[in-house]
């Protein structure tokens, strides 16, 4: 699937695929899906990964209510304690299984991976 209200794809994968009841959302990056850009600011790429992956649920018919796993990939870790405030007003309790790590990304700050549930329940 594919939605142009998230970045397109830089190489030859999907936004997101469906299979067994549940979206696998690629690894969402901070680029502003109109205008490419990335900002410069930890809170602000958080925010715009966060949409994006919003953005491709959405439009598979689901939504981040229903994520039940997501992976975080952090430039720096010590910025996780700013991510939990920006995550928290995503995602609620009960709140998704989450693997946070650090890892060497170009160009931005994070990235975001999902796997969400379309009625809610786990798989």
């Amino acid at each position: 699937m594919r939605t142009s209200d998230a970045p397109p794809p830089s190489f030859s994968y999907s936004q997101g695929i469906v299979a067994q009841g549940l979206l696998f959302i690629a690894g969402q990056i901070p680029k502003h899906p109109a205008t490419g850009e990335v900002s410069e600011s930890f809170a602000d790429q958080a925010r715009q990964v966060l949409d994006n992956l919003s953005s491709v649920a959405r439009a598979a018919g689901t939504s981040l209510e229903h994520a039940v796993r997501v992976n975080v990939y952090l430039d720096d870790i010590a910025t996780v304690y700013e991510l939990e405030e920006i995550y928290r007003t995503y995602f609620t309790p009960p709140f998704p299984v989450r693997t946070t790590v650090q890892v060497v990304l170009r160009g931005f700050l994070i990235e975001i991976d999902a796997i969400v549930a379309f009625d809610g329940e786990s798989a």
